[in-house]
């Protein structure tokens, strides 16, 4: 009898042991599934989605959005959950794309009284969300970290791209400083030219989130060349809104 309740006992912790394994393996691939990362490196490089190529494995999208639909971010630790959403964003977004491809721009989706951001659609948690609901009323209001501007991705071609792999908790922080610091520095994006600093306009758009500083924001994440002109000039500068083009992100 005694080695009987040993076995037993012992089956009882490995069945418990197997049990927390196999939900805490479920709770990370909300953030770092398999699919979605397999989906980004193949198919986003330099700025670009092949939405072409995309669409032929359309299924394996699908399944990671059903990933989404049955996870409760509220369960999840703060950076976790922010990933969670702004992979959300962008991954609703790519399903948008491709429902309606090919087209020429996101704005072509939709009409003059309900476009791409007001169809309700993306699934998370059990709840059913529009993008702006995403970006608006949850990840902008609740995490106000400006930096998920440069991670948001609205599948044109003047939006900050689409990196080539998911968002996750653990190195979040690295990733919306790097992503941060390659849409500031890159000249195509924005330029100081004399005592204009021509930027994006988001910086219009969102001003509020950059505490209405766009050059104290600049001077935070800008390195080298444009870092010490803006440094020099910096009660001199005026701020202009380039051209946003709405084409798609796609080749």
């Amino acid at each position: 009898m005694k080695r009987k309740y040993r076995r037993t006992e012992i089956a009882f912790v490995s069945c418990f042991f197997l049990v927390g394994l196999v939900t805490a393996s479920w709770a990370g691939k909300t953030l770092e599934d398999g699919l979605y990362e397999e989906l980004l490196e193949k198919y986003v490089k330099d700025r670009v989605v092949d939405y072409r190529g995309l669409k032929n494995e359309e299924g394996k999208l699908d399944q990671y959005l059903a990933l989404l639909d049955q996870t409760n971010p509220d369960e999840l630790p703060r950076n976790e959950q922010l990933a969670l959403y702004i992979n959300a964003y962008n991954a609703y977004t790519l399903k948008l794309i491709l429902k309606n491809y090919p087209l020429d721009s996101i704005k072509d989706i939709g009409g003059w009284f309900k476009g791409p951001w007001k169809i309700s659609f993306c699934k998370i948690g059990g709840k059913t969300f529009t993008l702006d609901e995403i970006e608006h009323e949850i990840i902008r209001p609740r995490f106000k970290d400006p930096r998920v501007h440069f991670a948001v991705n609205c599948a044109s071609k003047s939006c900050p791209p689409l990196i080539s792999e998911p968002y996750q908790g653990s190195i979040l922080d690295q990733q919306l400083d790097a992503n941060t610091r390659g849409f500031l520095n890159d000249p195509e994006r924005n330029r100081l030219e004399g005592n204009t600093l021509y930027v994006s306009k988001i910086f219009k758009w969102f001003g509020e989130d950059f505490g209405a500083d766009v050059v104290g924001f600049f001077l935070k994440y800008a390195g080298g060349d444009l870092k010490n002109r803006l440094s020099a000039k910096r009660a001199q500068i005026k701020i202009e809104y380039l051209h946003y083009d709405w084409g798609l992100n796609g080749k």
